[in-house]
């Protein structure tokens, strides 16, 4: 997945395609096949967002237990002390 964070609108894009597609097969008006796409974005694009996020938590708790092991045999890399997906800034904090 990589650093991308919109998954979530891209699965919430494709369930609305696929929604408006399926509705217009089904003989709905515009109005309507419109109206359940909508519908499935949204619950398809928070229930993947939940998920997501689910699963970075996991991640997040499984690090920071390797590095409280790790602490505790005191051979603790700096690069272990940051938390998943945290960088340093990439300026210099001169104001501009």
């Amino acid at each position: 997945m990589g650093k991308f964070r919109g998954w979530h609108i891209v699965a919430g894009i494709a369930a609305m395609v696929l929604t408006g597609i399926l509705g217009t097969a089904m003989g709905l008006n515009n109005t309507a096949a419109f109206m359940s796409s909508c519908v499935a974005f949204v619950a398809v694009a928070l229930w993947t967002d939940s998920r997501i996020t689910l699963r970075r938590r996991q991640r997040a708790r499984a690090l920071a237990r390797e590095t409280a092991e790790a602490a505790g045999r005191d051979d603790v890399r700096p690069e272990q002390d940051r938390q998943f997906g945290a960088e340093p800034p990439n300026r210099e904090g001169r104001g501009t």
